[in-house]
């Protein structure tokens, strides 16, 4: 019995002893919750401006609670933009960039990390050096190769332009983790086996699939952000995107400020969203790489 009452004893204790935090940890925990309100902050300034009024705003200025709640701001950016329609278009573009530049990312990583086509070392460094250019050397060449073609001023040609750049990215980085791939799980399949194909879709994909939803959930967020390229090859109204609308509305020239806030916030949460949705997946690719 006293045998039973110590060890229940001990194990409270431990229990104990595991639960209290250190001096050094509750530093960090302060200093973690400081940078997450420092981060928060601009968001919920913008959230606040984005229900006053402008009567409102120019008396209290933009760190002052709404007095009188309003959403005239979101109604007139959503009406005067056509905002269902830009979100429609950044929607469908950032998904079929995202998917198509995954795709592509990976069948080249795969060629040229695992399959170890020749020359590859120097083909990843051209594609690093090309990832380098800036999207202002690319305007012109690429504006006189659509306008031939006869894509200008349509969301295609966004969709090829970003899914080149964005799966160049993706594969100068999986290449160098495909490059790494230890090579007894690669050959133990070969011997059972499996084609090239099936230990890319059962071996290859199960365990990069970490890594590659980080760069999906990133090609959707650079692609929705994009702003230079569509600028340059969105004329039309019916075609162009959400951050496209908001350089519309301030050109207009009849905005304020809390409508300047309403449209930066529905422009926005659509991205909050979506990274609420992969935040499991992002926080694993992100972490994979520092498990051995």
């Amino acid at each position: 019995m006293t045998q039973t009452m110590t060890a229940s004893a001990a194990r409270k204790a431990s229990k104990k002893t595991q639960h209290v935090r250190s001096t050094g940890d509750w530093i960090t925990l302060i200093v973690l919750i400081a940078a997450a309100l420092l981060v928060l902050f601009p968001l919920l300034v913008l959230t606040i401006n984005a229900f006053k009024t402008p009567v409102d705003y120019n008396a209290t200025g933009p760190l002052s609670l709404p007095k009188h709640f309003t959403m005239d701001g979101i109604i007139s950016f959503w009406t005067t933009t056509k905002f269902p329609l830009k979100f429609w278009n950044s929607l469908v573009i950032s998904l079929v960039v995202a998917v198509a530049a995954v795709v592509l990312s990976v069948l080249n990583s795969f060629a040229l990390g695992i399959g170890r086509v020749k020359g590859n070392t120097w083909i990843v460094l051209a594609i690093m050096l090309a990832n380098m250019m800036p999207q202002e050397a690319l305007l012109y060449p690429l504006y006189t190769m659509f306008k031939q073609v006869g894509l200008y001023n349509t969301k295609l040609a966004i969709i090829i332009i970003f899914t080149i750049i964005q799966s160049a990215y993706g594969t100068y980085l999986l290449s160098s983790v495909y490059g790494t791939f230890p090579q007894a799980i690669l050959e133990a399949a070969a011997i059972d086996g499996a084609s090239r194909w099936q230990i890319l879709r059962k071996v290859v994909l199960p365990i990069s699939w970490s890594t590659i939803s980080v760069l999906f959930v990133f090609f959707f967020v650079w692609t929705w952000n994009e702003y230079m390229i569509p600028m340059a090859f969105l004329m039309s109204d019916d075609v162009q995107t959400i951050p496209l609308a908001l350089a519309t509305l301030q050109g207009q020239r009849t905005m304020d400020a809390t409508t300047l806030a309403s449209a930066s916030l529905l422009s926005i949460v659509p991205t909050i969203i979506f990274f609420i949705i992969f935040q499991r997946k992002l926080s694993q690719g992100i972490t994979a790489g520092a498990v051995k």
